[in-house]
């Protein structure tokens, strides 16, 4: 295993999704009933800081249409979680618009690289071409002078 596994967090994080798939309305436990449902919502809901007590709701409630994703999700937060203690690591994001996103993209796939190498390459694209047009009006400049004398 590459990431380490800590119990309370990991607890604490069921606890969320959990919480938060029952406040959009999602079936969250095995049963059919829905005053049993409820029941079993607000024990999970009491159990916010107890960490046993929710791994052992989990073992006994959770819906089987749940559990993967519930595991899966789990992974990526620990991944998430590890990850972002290092600042090479952590993911960062940006907000773009669709159509930029797919031009970016379509370029991306055009040069055969990710979308953070493209933006990379296209920002060094354009700091040479900033530093080249600079040496190029000094040397104007130089000329100008040259030329004054």
């Amino acid at each position: 295993m590459k990431y380490q596994k800590l119990e309370n967090q990991e607890a604490h994080w069921k606890w969320l999704y959990l919480t938060k798939k029952a406040r959009e309305g999602e079936q969250i436990t095995r049963y059919e009933e829905r005053s049993l449902q409820q029941e079993m919502v607000r024990r999970l809901i009491t159990a916010q800081n107890n960490a046993a007590e929710t791994e052992e709701w989990v073992k006994t409630h959770l819906s089987p249409n749940l559990v993967v994703k519930l595991d899966q999700a789990i992974r990526a937060r620990r991944k998430r979680f590890f990850n972002a203690e290092k600042q090479t690591t952590k993911k960062k994001s940006i907000d773009l618009e669709y159509s930029v996103w797919l031009r970016l993209s379509r370029y991306a796939k055009k040069m055969k690289m990710t979308l953070s190498e493209t933006i990379t390459y296209m920002i060094d694209e354009r700091e040479s071409k900033a530093a080249y047009e600079h040496q190029m009006s000094a040397m104007k400049e130089g000329l100008k002078d040259l030329l004054k004398k």
